[in-house]
């Protein structure tokens, strides 16, 4: 059971948060979520502060970070594609930020660090015959881009840092997030979601990478938040890596397929894959279940109506670059 505003079981303290350091590429307005998880949950209120360029100014983190009493470090250059064209940029926003929060957690009060790291560290991994892989935590990492590889990277420097500290780490590794408002980026392979909604909304083909046979377990934002501040405070997760999916596996086409029934006149065509883009598996949620109590609450499909009822009902959800007659056409090839 939990009692009013503190959860069982965590380190969550009695009074608010004074602040929550935070920042994520993901376009799906994570922080508002975790803001949300936290009040309907708890009844505690969050001071978040959002670090995004600022990640690497040195003395505009140390400040932020000694006025805080625990940190989620997402700030990242989170663009599989943008990453394998400018690796220089994903080594000084990923690399090079991530040791900038590391090195002021380690010189301040703070109590935990949660560094969200992503499913792509397992790289294509080593599925059965006729199954899709399941990944697990503590199965070897092979990362096959660079964005892989600065996250990978990251967890193994909070580790090396923060283990034996004063300030304890929790790594969470998100699976493919989506929900409003998140917007593809031009050259962008990623968010398949937002991808396949805004091309069927503009009368644009549906593009399959691959053929639409990748497979992705698609968690949607709310759940990611959720499971975020639940890994922010529960003791048992201090010192632990833990995958945040649902453990559904859903191919490309399929995820076409449920946002084709918004659109009659829907169309797919099939493209190649994507360099450093991985055949794709689910999580094994079960260290997330066992350590943090924590279930995904919204399935694909509501996930997916809820997405297009946004698209419908925003006027300005299209990016002007996404109609443009060559650009929209090239960045989703």
């Amino acid at each position: 059971m939990l009692r009013p505003g503190r959860p069982e079981g965590t380190k969550l303290p009695e009074r608010r948060f004074r602040e929550l350091e935070h920042a994520h590429d993901s376009g799906a307005n994570l922080p508002f979520w975790l803001a949300h998880a936290a009040r309907t949950r708890w009844g505690t209120e969050l001071a978040i502060r959002p670090v995004s360029e600022a990640v690497l100014v040195r003395a505009t983190v140390k400040w932020l970070v000694g006025r805080a009493d625990y940190v989620i470090h997402a700030a990242a250059y989170a663009d599989v594609a943008a990453c394998t064209r400018r690796p220089d940029t994903a080594f000084a926003a990923n690399v090079h930020g991530t040791q900038t929060v590391l090195d002021a957690v380690v010189a301040s009060p703070v109590k935990r660090l949660v560094f969200v790291s992503s499913a792509s560290v397992y790289g294509d991994g080593t599925p059965a015959e006729d199954s899709v892989v399941r990944f697990t935590e503590d199965q070897p990492l092979t990362p096959i881009s660079v964005y892989a590889n600065t996250k990978l990277w990251g967890e193994h420097q909070a580790r090396l840092m923060l283990g034996g500290s004063g300030t304890e780490y929790s790594i969470v590794r998100y699976f493919s997030v989506y929900g409003d408002p998140q917007i593809p980026k031009p050259g962008s392979h990623s968010w398949m979601v937002p991808w396949l909604a805004l091309s069927a909304h503009t009368g644009q083909p549906m593009r399959l990478n691959g053929g639409g046979h990748e497979v992705r377990d698609m968690v949607h934002v709310e759940d990611i938040a959720h499971a975020t501040i639940l890994a922010l405070v529960t003791d048992r997760a201090a010192g632990q890596a833990i995958n945040i999916g649902t453990g559904i596996p859903t191919s490309v086409r399929r995820i076409a397929e449920l946002i084709a029934a918004h659109y009659p006149e829907a169309a797919f065509v099939e493209t190649p894959t994507p360099d450093g883009d991985p055949r794709g598996g689910c999580a094994d949620t079960r260290r997330a279940t066992d350590l943090l109590g924590w279930h995904p609450a919204i399935t694909l499909s509501e996930g997916i109506d809820r997405y297009v009822h946004w698209l419908n009902t925003t006027p300005d959800a299209v990016p002007d670059w996404f109609t443009a007659p060559t650009t929209a056409a090239a960045s989703a090839a």
